[in-house]
């Protein structure tokens, strides 16, 4: 992150400026500036998008992304951990001021919220067990005798439903709970977010899981904030500066294709 954040701090006074002579002109970036701090909704328990230390610190790309935001507009960060299905009535009502917890940017969601983005591409996986791979290739997800486990209000949920409609579906408020029941065999499989798939097949061999070879659909992954002209403009303006630095890249690296960070979770 220290790439990333030294490009932050740099573009804090041109942010700063632009912020500041724009904050009167739109109530939600009026608010982050008066408060002096910005309230990020998040879940939490989404590896690598974003997770909790073992000290309680929220990390991953999404939880790096909201901190870089932060610093460019000179306010304090706080978190705000709740299940994937609250975030956007959360943002609605004006509890938090946006949402970066891997949210696909979804035209029915659209309609509700603003989304700046994407900054990741990602994709839904399979996460199973090896022990069930025979009754997934002989008879496919599709199938009244596959039990599946996937995120509540999640593009997950709707891709088993549109995808696998036979399938008996069972709604989880978090990953975490998805998982303990493939662990403990009360489901065949996860649908989650690839990188989250490939990343619980490497923490967890002993668990004998596998996951699918391609992705089973396409995740423009976005920042969710209540409309605001100028508010939306800045923050485009500063992705696109990560973008072209460079520093967008580095944080996707780290995030995935480094597993250093892992040793940070309990």
């Amino acid at each position: 992150m220290k790439k990333t954040v030294s490009i932050a701090v740099l573009l804090v006074l041109s942010f700063t400026f632009l912020f500041g002579t724009i904050a009167s002109a739109g109530t939600v970036l009026e608010g982050v500036l008066k408060k002096g701090e910005l309230v990020v909704g998040i879940t939490g328990d989404q590896p690598p998008l974003n997770a909790t230390a073992k000290d309680g610190e929220i990390i991953g790309l999404d939880a790096d992304l909201a901190r870089a935001i932060a610093i460019s507009m000179n306010v304090k960060i706080r978190f705000a951990r709740m299940p994937f299905a609250e975030l956007l009535p959360a943002l609605q009502n004006g509890k938090v001021d946006m949402i970066v917890s891997g949210m696909t940017m979804t035209p029915e969601r659209n309609l509700k919220v603003a989304f700046i983005g994407p900054y990741h591409i990602s994709g839904k996986g399979i996460l199973t067990k090896i022990k069930s791979l025979e009754l997934l290739k002989k008879d496919g997800v599709n199938s009244e005798k596959f039990k599946v486990a996937t995120l509540r209000a999640s593009t997950s949920q709707y891709v088993v439903e549109r995808a696998a409609p036979k399938a008996k579906l069972v709604l989880t408020g978090s990953y975490d709970e998805a998982l303990n029941l493939l662990f403990e065999d009360k489901v065949d499989a996860v649908i989650a977010d690839y990188p989250f798939c490939a990343y619980i097949a490497a923490r967890y061999p002993e668990k004998q899981l596998a996951v699918g070879e391609s992705k089973l659909s396409f995740e423009p992954l976005g920042i969710a904030v209540r409309e605001d002209t100028l508010w939306l403009n800045g923050l485009e303006n500063f992705i696109k500066m990560l973008v072209v630095s460079g520093d967008m890249n580095a944080l996707q690296d780290k995030w995935f294709k480094s597993g250093a960070w892992i040793k940070q979770l309990p």
